[in-house]
């Protein structure tokens, strides 16, 4: 068979009692990853702006740190949108040409806003350093210095005042712009969840709760990652530290410190608790209403898909986790068990309202279901396979090693607000 002729979905949907013949699971693990991705960018955003809007000085330096990995973050969201089009040339459209007429298009307007606020503030965050920059490098010969200056200068946008007033004025913008960033970051993420909300076709999906739930997993994804990545980094540099010797301050080989993680676990706590409050909710509600397709969603949430809905994600994702991080004398180690816990919840949950909302035919008498393609051969096997996947995890880890060697945010000598 001519490979061009087949439908997208066929090479990965397999099909079990009645379903109609042109029915496939369309939406595969690229579009799992899209709301994941987009939700992480949102609760890190969140996660820096409890110091810069709410004032939590313990949280300065793992804020700091989540507003430019939120940057690295942002374009990644888009990535598995292209991945995933058949037509990925023409994905640039909506950004051109946003309107309000539909919630793909509104992406747009939505995206650009979010990312233009983004880049604002952590130029106002880290202005000074970029003046500082520019006359320090200007002492230092060699063309890598030179280049790097070159690059320190067009950062600055030409303005070089680092008085008390300036700066002051640079930390009065930042807080001003973290504020508009919250509701501008939860829409970005929320809009993922009205989409899937408004589809009255699927009735799994169709549920004014769903932008709530996807909003409030959201934070606690993007807290998480930024938690689990900060702790990673301060203590491999902890230990490098270590390993070269010589170093006399207990300051400079610390690795994270506890105080920081246990101040930003009692926030994650609070944002894990909503979202598990209101999945329940939603659950509770489907079961109470009963509508028409509850019996085949019934068959899918307590039979098909128990263990991935039950097991894997309320209970491994969201009551482990839970109950580690309530534990007293909370140490390094179990924080990170628990926060890689909390992003696998986060992404089975992503997954069940995905793939789980195509598993049932709309005929109500049959089911689908969905093999992940993991030996790709083909390039549309690799796109929507697990090395697509695992591609699209990776990319904002090397998208921040590169802004990181601009924008200090891990240094603890550098003064920024």
């Amino acid at each position: 068979m001519n490979p061009d002729l087949v439908v997208h979905g066929a090479e990965w949907t397999v099909k079990e009692l009645f379903v109609y013949p042109n029915e496939f699971i369309y939406w595969s693990i690229q579009i799992v990853m899209y709301p994941y991705m987009t939700g992480l960018v949102a609760g890190a955003f969140v996660l820096s702006s409890l110091y810069h809007v709410f004032g939590q000085k313990d949280l300065k330096e793992i804020a700091q740190f989540s507003l430019v990995f939120s940057l690295a973050l942002l374009p990644v969201a888009a990535v598995p949108l292209l991945l995933h089009l058949q037509q990925p040339m023409r994905a640039i459209e909506p950004l051109l040409t946003p309107h309000f007429t539909s919630a793909i298009a509104a992406f747009g307007i939505v995206f650009s806003t979010y990312a233009l606020i983004v880049v604002s503030e952590i130029w106002f965050v880290y202005r000074q350093y970029f003046v500082e920059q520019v006359h320090a490098l200007a002492k230092q010969p060699g063309i890598g210095n030179a280049m790097r200056r070159l690059v320190y200068r067009a950062l600055t946008m030409g303005a070089y005042e680092v008085g008390d007033k300036a700066i002051a004025t640079d930390h009065k913008a930042a807080k001003i712009l973290a504020a508009i960033g919250i509701p501008v970051a939860c829409f970005l993420h929320g809009y993922a969840g009205f989409i899937f909300g408004s589809v009255k076709a699927n009735a799994l999906w169709m549920s004014p709760l769903m932008p709530v739930i996807f909003i409030m997993s959201a934070v606690v994804s993007g807290i998480a990652l930024c938690m689990l990545t900060y702790i990673v980094i301060m203590e491999w540099q902890a230990f490098r530290n270590r390993r070269r010797g010589g170093v006399h301050k207990a300051s400079e080989i610390r690795g994270a410190e506890t105080e920081v993680i246990s101040k930003a676990t009692r926030y994650l706590l609070g944002f894990l608790i909503a979202a598990i409050s209101l999945e329940i909710l939603d659950l509770i509600f489907r079961g109470y209403t009963a509508m028409k397709s509850w019996d085949i969603l019934r068959s899918v949430m307590y039979g098909k898909d128990f263990i991935n809905i039950f097991v894997l994600q309320y209970t491994l994702g969201n009551l482990v986790p839970f109950v580690l991080l309530m534990l007293p004398k909370p140490t390094i180690r179990r924080t990170v068990v628990a926060l890689i816990l909390v992003l696998f919840g986060v992404f089975m949950m992503r997954w069940n309202v995905v793939i789980g909302g195509q598993a049932f035919s709309l005929s109500f008498s049959g089911y689908m279901h969905y093999h992940l393609p993991i030996i790709p051969h083909s390039v549309e096997t690799f796109k929507e396979g697990l090395f697509g996947a695992l591609s699209v995890l990776a990319l904002p880890f090397v998208l921040f090693w590169i802004i990181n060697k601009f924008v200090p945010s891990l240094r603890r000598d550098a003064d920024t607000g």
